[in-house]
């Protein structure tokens, strides 16, 4: 069951854990805590108080338990907060991916595939599925390490500030959304809290909302919160120069939107993104 288990939390389907309810769902979660918190950690000193056992499926599963980033100095309270933050979502992202029962939305011509689930807590998750012809690790320069220039390709985005770095993998940013005449939607902005991590050839881009004093409300655009953002980039089986590309997104827009706009918005934007994304890696001047 442990093998199995840990499979789930890397991102690893196995369909009996589905089926799993009560004390059994009890037990995969607290697992996962321990899972999550394990994979969003960059540090050697936590690797002396994982079990022998645990080390050795990690490696089995292809885990890289030594990392060998430069250690991350002493976190504030409110450092932790944030990392706290990101490891919770990540580890209600990995559920989320191994959920039935997602209604599909609409499927593009391009084979690119969107779908929905309303998840307990959140609300509605939007899926968006899709094959990029690009290397995860080119993907994950684009959204990650060079995050500051994504309003040069994405014409929905006006600016991307990095307010804050957390060690090497996580960010406080703040993100605001161009104004785009041809929708009904105003300027927004979001405050978010992004972390990196790994799990055998699995990268996870994870985002969810913060608040900081480094950036509050700005007069004139709306704050609005991303409940949860997982990205998921996989080597495409067969082909390692491609992409299998999987986002999660719930996003709470606020102001007087109706749910309905919402709904429809969100898997749009997905798209529209992705479209965007493929443009830029096909160009031969992306940074």
């Amino acid at each position: 069951m442990l093998p199995a288990t840990l499979k789930l939390f890397c991102g690893i389907s196995h369909q009996h854990l589905r089926t799993l309810t009560g004390l059994q769902w009890l037990a995969v979660g607290t697992l996962g805590t321990e899972m999550s918190r394990f994979i969003l950690s960059k540090t050697d000193s936590c690797l002396p108080s994982m079990p022998d056992s645990l080390q050795k499926l990690c490696l089995k599963l292809g885990i890289n338990t030594n990392l060998n980033h430069e250690k991350i100095p002493a976190l504030s309270s409110k450092d932790l907060f944030y990392l706290n933050q990101a490891e919770d979502t990540l580890q209600k992202a990995i559920l989320m991916l191994q959920q039935e029962g997602w209604q599909a939305t609409k499927d593009e011509k391009n084979g690119d595939r969107t779908a929905n689930k309303k998840i307990p807590q959140i609300g509605n998750v939007f899926r968006t599925e899709a094959v990029i012809d690009s290397p995860p690790e080119h993907i994950y320069m684009q959204l990650f390490e060079n995050l500051e220039h994504m309003d040069q390709w994405n014409p929905g985005i006006s600016k991307v500030q990095i307010l804050h770095r957390i060690g090497k993998n996580t960010l406080l940013t703040r993100e605001v959304t161009a104004q785009l005449p041809i929708t009904s939607i105003s300027q927004r902005d979001f405050v978010s809290v992004r972390h990196c991590c790994q799990a055998g050839s699995a990268l996870y881009l994870i985002g969810t909302a913060a608040c900081s004093q480094l950036m509050p409300p700005q007069q004139g655009v709306v704050r609005a919160e991303a409940a949860l953002s997982c990205i998921v980039l996989r080597p495409l089986e067969g082909d390692s120069r491609k992409t299998h590309f999987t986002w999660l997104l719930s996003v709470d827009l606020k102001g007087s939107i109706p749910q309905f706009l919402t709904d429809k918005a969100l898997p749009q934007s997905q798209v529209d993104f992705i479209s965007h994304l493929r443009r830029h890696l096909s160009s031969p001047e992306k940074s």
